[in-house]
């Protein structure tokens, strides 16, 4: 959405200082806590990410448009890491009574036994590698602007599918 006729909004010395701590923390964090869960369990953060809302939701599934809300990211991802994870038996497809088209993408037993031994693995990482950094201020004040920076994205595209 950017006009052609005007400037670039350029960062301030400030700005930039903050963007690329940010970014550096983001690649670091995310590279790190991917390269525990896949050592420690086989898993990656998004196939975690999946196994987790599932754990979380009612009766351990949801719609695969849910689940792709929830995690926001593209049903065409989720089918992707669904398959994957299918595959080795921590996930199934099971049908809607309601919608003959729609289905449910549903933990298996197997699946909840990976996400409970992968949980404590995962608080820790980011216990030891973001939390234990930051003073109780800090966590506040980051959980404010990041709860601020996703809602003012989702008030913009509220579905990325």
């Amino acid at each position: 959405m950017s006009n052609t006729t005007t400037e670039p909004r350029w960062l301030t010395a400030d700005e930039q200082v903050s963007w690329r701590a940010f970014v550096t923390a983001m690649t670091m964090l995310s590279r790190q806590l991917n390269a525990e869960m896949l050592s420690a369990h086989d898993l990656s953060m998004d196939d975690y990410a999946i196994l987790a809302m599932l754990s979380e939701a009612p009766e351990g599934r949801l719609r695969f448009g849910e689940l792709a809300d929830v995690l926001r990211v593209a049903k065409a991802h989720i089918t992707y890491r669904f398959r994957r994870l299918e595959e080795r038996g921590l996930v199934e497809r099971q049908a809607c009574a309601t919608d003959a088209r729609g289905a449910y993408a549903a933990l298996t037993a197997d699946g909840r036994s990976r996400i409970e031994a992968a949980a404590p693995t995962h608080v820790e990482s980011v216990r030891q590698h973001l939390l234990d950094h930051l003073t109780p201020e800090q966590l506040r004040v980051m959980g404010e602007a990041m709860t601020a920076v996703v809602e003012a994205e989702c008030a913009e595209t509220p579905h990325r599918h």
